[in-house]
């Protein structure tokens, strides 16, 4: 029976969790690398599969290590972390945490709004929209499935490459429109079949659904957003 420094009063696949935490946190098995197999390590801490398979599955759901099917299992980097407080582009919430931020634009197109839309942004009758979608990377590793929703109007005269890129700079260094705030709603959901394949998940496993409203000083809505995080890939925080 494995015992970590002889504390008896935690379940065995915890004291397993907390001793490959530990390797992790030490860079015995650096991020990237592949841990040993599920039989090699049951061996090691005197334990069954499925014991081991439970302290594993734990640390997977925390998001320090991921399975890949048929190649075995990773130390991923630590969760991104975003701020809830102010606003941040997720090209900055990557910098920040040390990553190369990238996007796949899945669809670009200027069409009519929804009725949610219309009202969420305040549109005038006849007013269309640029509705994007885009796949979120970090060190090119999913992140999250982003639609956002924008007057066309917002967006004349720069070029959709400029937009898909980096919207919240875009607009900064083309017309000087800076967003001053928004609400933000956070809710927990699972991923469907087309999301798990976007972002190299399986179809439900957890999900952190944000749908956010950016205002401009004057308080008019400048964008309407819903974006899809990996809860073991992403996490947010508040200080209080």
């Amino acid at each position: 029976m494995f015992l970590l420094g002889g504390i008896m009063d935690l379940p065995v696949y915890i004291q397993i969790h907390n001793d490959i935490k530990q390797k992790i946190e030490n860079e015995v098995w650096k991020v990237g690398s592949r841990i040993p197999s599920e039989r090699r390590l049951a061996d090691e801490y005197h334990v069954s599969r499925m014991t081991l398979r439970q302290a594993v599955q734990t640390l997977i759901d925390e998001g320090l290590l991921r399975r890949a099917i048929g190649s075995g299992t990773f130390v991923t980097s630590q969760k991104v972390q975003e701020h809830m407080s102010g606003i941040s582009s997720f090209t900055e919430t990557m910098e920040t945490e040390g990553k190369t931020p990238s996007s796949k634009t899945l669809s670009y197109k200027i069409i009519e709004p929804t009725f949610k839309e219309s009202q969420v942004l305040e549109l005038k009758d006849n007013e269309r929209v640029l509705r994007m979608e885009r796949l979120r990377l970090g060190d090119g590793e999913p992140i999250c499935l982003e639609t956002t929703t924008v007057s066309a109007k917002l967006i004349q005269g720069i070029k959709q490459v400029d937009v898909t890129e980096s919207f919240y700079r875009s607009l900064e260094v083309k017309k000087g429109i800076i967003p001053a705030s928004a609400k933000q709603y956070i809710s927990a959901i699972l991923a469907n079949d087309r999301v798990a394949k976007m972002l190299a998940i399986k179809p439900g496993d957890p999900i952190l659904k944000l749908k956010q409203i950016s205002y401009l000083k004057n308080k008019k809505p400048l964008e309407f957003v819903e974006t899809q995080y990996v809860a073991q890939r992403f996490e947010f925080y508040l200080n209080k």
